[in-house]
This record gives C-alpha cells, sequence and structure tokens, in this order.
C-alpha cells in the first residue's frame, strides 16, 4: 500500500526542498479503501487531536479556542474509517493547551457526533479542572468524580486518566487504591483505566505508588480484580511491549489490554496465542485509512496484508513519538494539515512551536512514504509554505 520507501522520490510528482537542500518529489495517498463497517476482531480507537481557531488568541496560558466545525469534522472522518475515538485525551492536549471548559464543550459535542453518526466514542475523565499546585486526596477524588459525571452525562465510556494532582499528593500505592475504589463505586457503567507513562509527562513518573514497574503493576492487577465488573480495560502507554504482555497476561477474563504503545502496536494487536492487545492510540489518528486497511485484513485472517500495511506506518510513528515523547501532537496536527483535514498549523497553546522544522521534514517524507497523503499537490503547497517561512528556501 505504501509509495515506496523514504528516498526513494518518484520521478514525477510535486516537489519539496528539505532542511540541508535535498529535494523530495511526493507521491501522494495510497488509497486506501473505507472499510464496510468497525474492525470486528479488535476494538480500536484513535486518540483525536483538536484544531484550534486560528483567528483567536491560542497563545501559552490563553483559553482553549477550538474550531468547532473542523474538530468534529476530524471525528467524522475517524467514525468513517470504522475506528472508535478516544476523546479529550492526552492527544487532544489536555494538561498542553486543552483547559476544562473547552473539554467539558469537547465531550458534549462528540459524544453528540457518535450518536448522530454511530459512532464508538470514549473520554478523558482528568483532575484537570483544579488549579496548579498541591490537591488533597479529597479534592483530587472529587474533581474526578465531576469530570465522571460530566462524562457519563454527555454520553461517553469514561477513561480515568492518570491525575498529576494525584500523583503528587499520593504517598503510596494505598493512597491510588483508595482514590479509585471510590471512583469505580461511583461508575456506572465499565470504564477504562490508564496507565500513562513518563514519556508522556514526566509529572506521572512514580504513577501507582511505585517507581518499580513490577509493584506498580501489582497495584494495577490488584484493582482490576477487586472491580472487574466495573473495568472495560486498561489503556498501556509505556512503549514496553513486554511489560504490555505480561500485564494482559494477568486481566481478569473480559478485561482488555488497549494498547497505546505507539511503537510496537502491530505485533501488540495481532497478539499471540494466547492474548491480544485492542487499541486506544494516539498514532491512530494519523495513520486512520492505513489502520483500518490492516484491520480489516486480520478480521478477515490475512496476516501477510495486515503486516504490510502497518510496516510503513512504524517508522512514521517512531520519528512522531521521538523525544521528548509530549510533543508529537504537533506532529500530529501537521500531519492533519498536510492531509487537508485542516487550512492551518495552529494550535492551542501555541505548541505548534513543539517539533523543529527539520523533525517535521522527516515526518513529510515518512507520511509519504506511508502513503498517508492523500494530496501530493496540496502537501506539497503546505510543506513548501512551511518551510519558506522557516528559513528553507524552496
Amino acid at each position: 500500500m505504501a509509495s515506496g520507501a523514504v528516498g526513494d522520490s518518484p520521478l514525477s510528482g510535486p516537489q519539496v526542498i528539505l532542511p540541508g537542500g535535498r529535494r523530495l518529489r511526493l507521491s501522494g495517498g495510497a488509497g486506501f479503501p473505507r472499510p464496510a463497517g468497525p474492525p470486528t476482531s479488535r476494538i480500536a480507537y484513535a486518540a483525536a487531536h483538536v484544531v484550534a481557531d486560528p483567528t483567536a488568541e491560542n497563545t501559552p496560558g490563553a483559553p482553549a479556542a477550538l474550531d468547532w466545525e473542523r474538530t468534529l469534522a476530524f471525528r467524522r472522518h475517524l467514525w468513517s474509517y470504522g475506528l472508535g475515538v478516544a476523546e479529550a485525551m492526552d492527544t487532544a492536549q489536555r494538561g498542553m493547551g486543552l483547559d476544562h471548559p473547552a473539554t467539558r464543550e469537547l465531550v458534549r459535542r462528540s459524544a453528540a457526533e457518535a450518536r448522530a453518526a454511530g459512532g464508538r466514542i470514549v473520554a478523558g475523565v482528568n483532575t484537570d479542572q483544579l488549579p496548579p499546585g498541591p490537591a488533597t486526596l479529597a479534592e483530587v477524588t472529587r474533581a474526578y468524580l465531576e469530570q465522571l459525571g460530566e462524562v457519563t452525562a454527555a454520553g461517553a465510556r469514561a477513561v480515568l486518566m492518570c491525575s498529576r494532582h494525584l500523583a503528587a499528593a499520593a504517598r503510596g500505592p494505598e493512597d491510588y487504591l483508595r482514590v479509585y475504589d471510590e471512583l469505580l463505586a461511583a461508575a456506572d457503567q465499565p470504564v477504562v483505566l490508564h496507565w500513562l507513562g513518563p514519556m508522556f509527562d514526566p509529572a506521572l513518573t512514580g504513577y501507582w505508588g511505585a517507581d518499580d514497574l513490577d509493584v506498580a503493576a501489582d497495584t494495577v492487577v490488584e484493582l482490576i480484580k477487586a472491580h472487574d465488573a466495573k473495568v472495560d480495560g486498561i489503556k498501556m502507554s509505556l512503549l514496553d511491549a513486554d511489560r504490555e504482555v505480561a500485564l494482559r497476561r494477568r486481566l481478569p477474563p473480559g478485561v482488555r489490554l488497549y494498547t497505546g504503545d505507539d511503537f510496537h502496536y502491530p505485533e501488540l494487536i495481532r497478539g499471540d496465542a494466547t492474548s491480544h492487545s485492542d487499541a486506544l492510540l494516539g498514532v491512530f489518528a494519523a495513520i486512520a485509512p492505513a489502520a483500518a486497511t490492516a484491520l480489516a485484513a486480520l478480521d478477515r485472517g490475512d496476516p501477510a496484508t495486515y503486516d504490510a500495511v502497518f510496516a510503513p506506518t512504524v517508522p512514521l510513528a517512531q520519528h512522531l513519538f521521538a523525544a521528548p515523547t509530549w510533543h508529537y501532537k504537533t506532529g500530529i496536527v501537521f500531519l492533519a494539515w498536510l492531509a487537508g483535514h485542516q487550512g492551518h498549523f495552529t494550535m492551542v497553546g501555541g505548541q505548534q512551536a513543539g517539533r523543529s522544522p527539520v523533525h517535521l521534514a522527516r515526518l513529510l517524507e515518512l507520511a509519504d512514504a506511508a502513503g498517508l497523503l492523500p494530496d501530493a499537490e496540496l502537501a506539497a503547497s503546505r510543506a513548501r509554505a512551511f518551510l519558506t517561512v522557516a528559513g528553507v528556501p524552496q
């Protein structure tokens, strides 16, 4: 499905001059077909980004102002490829520009769109309405419960996201268990738990009460076994495939492991003879057409096509999520702009400055090699405009 290896530019096609002076000719999209429906052998969510209003003051520290039509149109794009939407997650810049009032409205609007489209949706529950700084465990619990009520009222399944406030307030595993026990008791439907590693957010170091990941995993398993009827699954984002496989083999029957591993997702979703991971991935927002094609191949028992379609997306994902990993959102938005899903490269909180022109130029190459730029002329014209402003003459 891909257009060829990076560096093997086609003989014709629009041209972009990359930093360093090398010329790249884009070949455009591979024409991934829309599937007849969602995948049947796996559940797959794409964590969606938000589209900023480019006419608003989306500067660092300013309230987030969104282009609601383009934000919701991108979710309709994901549903059209049979993927679920993971709303108001890290990819939507939780903790990096998306404030609580905008989050609450985003969840409300997206859940309504999901009902209209017949699409699957989950939405993040956090404590980010609290001010930065210390909070008590009681305050953290109340903040979680407030957002849990908002997400439930909107009609989305809740994802209990990792909380910076809880990470700062908890003194050991018992504090995590106390807070999550109360949250799960209050949930009126099964929720998705969330384990986000410090490579995505350094403030979450030692989450679940231990720097030792084996000890942390024991706490997670203890919590899930105590509340297995209230836990749909757990999203694990540690970028450690072996650790993910080990945890999913310890889960009670019926509890899913949603991979958040944007480096090893093909092998984790494919699984082995005893288990597999489902998916809740930021990278799926960037590679939705390819992901849908790969998952359809897996459904029909065609692992060769599954592997072939996903293979060129892995170098793209590894570059997209390269350190500092938390700036991957900049690349997600850049690719959405190149692919024509929005008319500008502006982000809430001014986060478009999170990656260098050199990094983004490489992302352009990798996306073209994976067949993920449906209109080569559009992508090239936008890349040329960006690089010109960045000081790379075209």
